[in-house]
């Protein structure tokens, strides 16, 4: 299962840092972030269990970032 978020990190240190704590807290996901694409995408994939997109965007947001989930 693949969840897809925009955000705006605008740099490799900040998505770093966030991306250590993601998976800290959430170890069974694994995350990436895109931040070539307009969207700043951060990826979130798991092998069977369902992405826990409310944590991930709660965590997210205390890092003051803006983030939603992408949708078709």
């Amino acid at each position: 299962m693949v969840e897809i978020f925009r955000t705006n990190v605008k740099n490799k240190r900040l998505a770093g840092k966030v991306l250590k704590v993601l998976q800290a807290h959430l170890p069974a996901f694994n995350f990436n972030f895109d931040l070539d694409d307009c969207d700043r995408i951060l990826r979130v994939q798991s092998n069977d269990a369902p992405v826990e997109c409310t944590k991930i965007m709660q965590i997210v947001k205390g890092y003051s970032i803006e983030i939603s989930l992408f949708e078709d």
